[in-house]
């Protein structure tokens, strides 16, 4: 599951598991529970709100329930079981990527398979140094890779090298090493500090008060064909760039006051 609050327009979502589930699985009960609270929270924006995502411990995510899987009855059953979490995941996903704010992935800890999915879906991605890797085991799991899984990672990875070694080789990435490839924005010494300066991000980038429909379209803009493939339209430019009265409505003076 996740809790949600609500600092000024600052929203910090925490993902809290289920049933002592430390490892924060990506199960049913806690896919349901991020559409919810990221659909609650793109209600409620106004300009100038800012999207934290953390969790508490040595895990940000180790992805998908695999364990809830595998105690169904048969295998044909465990792997129905995989792909309803894999087709569930997909709107939370494209909830990310739509969201009208700037967002925030403050890793605590291990994030991993869809939970490393999760993270590179927020527009800004900080690390504990201390505890934690980033990375993709479904090469050594023997596991295909999802499409918007796929498009997500070329989207977010532009080197070949790095994709190659994060995804096909399936190595483990601290964050100072995930800095250095670029996945990563910084890297920090604890699970309180990780928070505290992304707490420092979000309210520097709350102070611009962007309007959030155009932030996510700018958003949505640099990564076509990651939002076509998690069914994202992309809205025209003459949508945002006239109003009531049909004349622009930008005052170019703002930008530099």
């Amino acid at each position: 599951m996740c809790s949600l609050e609500k600092r000024g327009t600052l929203f910090i979502l925490t993902l809290t598991g289920t049933d002592g589930d430390d490892q924060h699985r990506l199960g049913p009960q806690v896919i349901a529970s991020l559409l919810s609270t990221l659909s609650r929270i793109a209600a409620e924006a106004i300009p100038g709100s800012v999207l934290i995502t953390t969790a508490h411990g040595r895990y940000y995510s180790t992805g998908f329930d695999l364990i809830w899987a595998r105690k169904a009855e048969s295998g044909a059953a465990a792997a129905n079981r995989l792909h309803s979490m894999v087709n569930s995941l997909k709107p939370v996903a494209a909830a990310l990527m739509a969201l009208p704010m700037p967002t925030i992935a403050a890793l605590n800890g291990h994030a991993a398979a869809a939970g490393f999915l999760l993270a590179i879906c927020h527009d800004y991605v900080l690390m504990r140094s201390d505890v934690g890797v980033l990375y993709m085991p479904e090469v050594d799991l023997g596991l295909p890779l999802p499409d918007y899984f796929a498009a997500m990672f070329r989207s977010k990875i532009r080197s070949p090298t790095v994709m190659r070694e994060v995804v096909m080789s399936g190595v483990k990435v601290k964050a100072a090493e995930g800095v250095k490839m670029g996945m990563v924005d910084s890297a920090h010494d604890s699970a309180e500090s990780v928070v505290e300066a992304s707490m420092r991000l979000a309210e520097k980038l709350s102070r611009r008060k962007w309007v959030g429909d155009v932030y996510a379209d700018i958003r949505k803009s640099l990564y076509p064909d990651a939002c076509a493939v998690l069914d994202l339209p992309l809205k025209p430019l003459l949508e945002h760039s006239k109003d009531k009265g049909g004349k622009g409505q930008w005052d170019l003076q703002l930008c530099f006051e």
